[in-house]
């Protein structure tokens, strides 16, 4: 059986079932985004982007979804303790791919300001959710996404109204907590309106010696005048992370990787209005056989705006990295600047690190440039 099969038969015989525990707006994509898994299948080594993730193989074994919606029992509050120093933020928590919502924050949001369930949010705000809900990220291109867009019931919502500032960061830890192997699919949808501020942090935390595997999709708009910062410290999983922003917005996306099997990041940002400002970072540690494949794609589609990537990888063992990076700049575009570099380090000659830069311009009086460097160790 291929890897597709076993999801599009789930989808065929339990449909009901899962918009049933979910929400009309969730609920309005579902179709198309499974036309759209059907048709692409996992993306295939043979296609350049992936040539270095096996995702079907990744996606074949039988996990188990929690598309009834049963309770997990976990608190949380009692088995995550953030032991960063110095580090003040109002605590959040998605449990596999729920919203737990049985203890909230003490802490104080502003007025209009919403963090919470993605599904809550759903019902309480149709009008928004829908305006923005699968919009970022195309069901269309990438199965990966269609697949979590038509399994996804549940997710976590920042939203800010125009003007607002938060203070305080925002923290959402993503607890897995199963008995056997279980596959988690959850959306983070950000949504900062004009002239409004907010940081989020997510984390990954695993208690259960299980097999996991996650699906995330994360779209972020930053309206005009947005500012907003997104830090991610990441586990195993598959990841697509979307960014629109326009005019003069910006956005900060810091990703780390630190103890994983095999991660694939997908990030996508486009800069829409004049003056748009964003900055990619990131960073793995890797050791035994672990592996992180990171593709980044920046659409420069508005003049005068400003896009700076680094990502850096330190291997050991016999890890292997995987960095491609695209900068299209489309006519128009003019005065763009546009940066990316990637840099790596092999401790072992055992460890692999795959890197492609690239560039694509058609606009004139751009400053861009693109740069890799892979080096080992000195043996003294």
């Amino acid at each position: 059986m291929k890897a597709e099969e076993q999801y599009i038969e789930l989808f065929t015989h339990y449909e009901e079932l899962i918009c049933r525990h979910s929400t009309p707006v969730l609920n309005a994509v579902r179709q198309a985004a499974f036309a759209d898994f059907k048709r692409l299948g996992f993306p295939s080594v043979r296609s350049e982007d992936y040539k270095y993730t096996d995702v079907a193989a990744c996606f074949a074994p039988n996990y188990g979804i929690n598309i009834n919606r049963l309770d997990i029992p976990v608190n949380p509050y009692d088995v995550f303790r953030c032991d960063v120093p110095n580090l003040s933020t109002s605590l959040y928590f998605m449990v596999n791919d729920t919203f737990f919502d049985k203890e909230l924050p003490k802490a104080h949001l502003p007025e209009g300001v919403y963090a919470g369930g993605l599904k809550n949010f759903t019902w309480q705000h149709p009008e928004i959710a829908a305006r923005y809900y699968a919009k970022a990220a195309a069901t269309g291109q990438d199965g990966l996404i269609a697949l979590n867009t038509f399994l996804a019931q549940d997710g976590f919502v920042l939203y800010v109204p125009k003007g607002v500032h938060v203070e305080r960061t925002i923290q959402l830890v993503n607890i897995f907590r199963s008995d056997v192997d279980l596959m988690a699919n959850r959306r983070i949808l950000v949504i900062v309106e004009e002239g409004a501020e907010a940081h989020l942090l997510v984390c990954d935390h695993s208690i259960d010696d299980v097999k996991f595997l996650a699906t995330q999709v994360v779209e972020i708009f930053a309206e005009e005048g947005a500012l907003f910062d997104y830090y991610d410290l990441e586990a195993s999983r598959f990841a697509s992370l979307h960014v629109e922003q326009a005019a003069s917005s910006q956005v900060l996306v810091n990703g780390i990787t630190l103890t994983n099997g095999l991660t694939r990041n997908n990030y996508r940002i486009r800069l829409n209005g004049e003056g748009a400002e964003t900055t990619l970072c990131g960073m793995s540690i890797l050791d035994k056989e672990q592996q992180v494949d990171t593709y980044t794609h920046i659409t420069h589609s508005a003049p005068r705006c400003t896009s700076n990537e680094l990502f850096k990888n330190v291997l050991n063992d016999r890890a292997v990295g995987a960095f491609s990076g695209r900068i299209l700049v489309k006519e128009g575009a003019d005065k763009t600047s546009a940066y990316q570099t990637n840099r790596n380090l092999c401790a072992t000659r055992e460890c692999r690190m795959y890197s492609k830069p690239q560039l694509e311009i058609y606009a004139d009086d751009v400053k861009c440039s693109h740069g890799m460097t892979t080096g080992q160790l000195d043996e003294n």
